[in-house]
């Protein structure tokens, strides 16, 4: 039996690695702040450690171990370059904390599978934070999906055209590394990689293709993927970080029997076609659901930690726990290894 914090403490929190993605945890717990508070914050620059520290108030580490020895958090979010996170992963739950990791939960199949067997043996939590599912526009696409109406899908195709120049790259050496990182795929579309499971279903083989076209970074910078799920429906995926001059679009376009969405803008916000064979109340949502951003990262991460916090008090199950990571991660690397090895895979990648 998973612990539970009671409802009459609020959850402690620490967040480790304090960079572009650690602002909107400082920002969700900060708007949850009657249920969790942030009481540590850990990063090995001096500079950003000290500007999380003004930011939210809590004691500083520069080393994850002295803050598991020193610190009573309950929940520790890790936004540390991806290939840290299997290891620092281990070290939390080995200490008895549960653990929410930022995407990709590891950059290696063993590695996101070992986090998930500790976590299990130490009796604690893994959440891998997906908080674009929580976007108004995900909901509302997600729900059609489940109701039917777009009978049997045919076709899906997702876009990513991002920019990233050499200077975001050049920003941190674990940037764009195979070790710390992953590319255009694991890193930058990893969300969007996650739903072509999560709406439309389980994947059985894909057929990727990487390069590396303009950046001096050791992953691609550009990839393909040709997909077909077990329904039967086949798909692409291109995703790449050469956008010019500036991000371009995510979007994700579903062609059914008796259906057709295409929603697009900078990160999936807005529907630029909705149109079904038979009515339905969703309809009357879908300019409700549009909504304007200039940020890939969308607005999900508030409730995503509602559900977390709602989870470990008991309220509710983890909507994306270890095992629903896994799924995008095996995902992931099976379009690695055929990009590498020029050759169709198929899932699952054990049986």
């Amino acid at each position: 039996m998973l612990p539970i914090i009671p409802a009459d403490r609020r959850i402690k929190l620490a967040i480790v690695g304090c960079g572009r993605i650690a602002q909107r945890h400082f920002e969700a717990a900060a708007q949850h702040d009657e249920r969790i508070e942030t009481v540590a914050v850990c990063d090995d620059h001096p500079g950003t450690l000290d500007q999380a520290v003004a930011t939210t108030g809590a004691a500083g580490f520069t080393d994850l171990k002295a803050l598991l020895d020193q610190c009573d958090a309950d929940l520790i979010a890790l936004c540390t370059p991806s290939g840290l996170h299997s290891t620092q992963t281990i070290m939390c739950a080995q200490a008895g904390r549960h653990v929410m990791t930022e995407k990709p939960m590891a950059t290696h199949w063993r590695d996101g599978k070992r986090m998930v067997e500790v976590c299990d043996d130490a009796n604690v939590r893994l959440f891998v934070v997906k908080q674009n599912r929580h976007n108004p526009t995900l909901q509302l696409l997600r729900n059609t999906v489940r109701k039917g109406r777009f009978g049997r899908i045919y076709m899906v195709q997702v876009n990513v055209f991002w920019s990233r120049p050499q200077s975001y790259y050049d920003s941190a050496p674990w940037r764009g590394t195979w070790e710390f990182d992953g590319g255009a795929l694991m890193n930058q579309a990893s969300h969007y990689v996650d739903l072509l499971d999560w709406l439309i279903g389980p994947v059985q083989s894909v057929h990727a293709m990487t390069a590396t076209l303009a950046r001096r970074i050791e992953v691609e910078d550009t990839a393909v993927m040709n997909l077909e799920w077990r329904s039967g429906a086949l798909g692409t995926m291109s995703a790449t970080m050469l956008a010019y001059p500036k991000n371009l679009e995510g979007s994700i376009t579903i062609l059914g029997e008796t259906g057709t969405v295409r929603l697009s803008g900078v990160a999936v916000n807005r529907f630029d076609h909705w149109e079904f064979a038979q009515p339905d109340p969703d309809d009357a949502q879908v300019e409700a659901a549009n909504y304007q951003t200039t940020s890939v990262y969308g607005q999900g991460h508030l409730p995503y930690y509602d559900n977390v916090i709602r989870t470990l008090r008991g309220e509710t199950q983890a909507e994306t726990d270890g095992r629903e990571g896994l799924r995008s991660l095996e995902l992931l690397i099976a379009a690695y290894l055929s990009a590498r090895d020029g050759r169709k895979v198929s899932l699952p990648l054990e049986y």
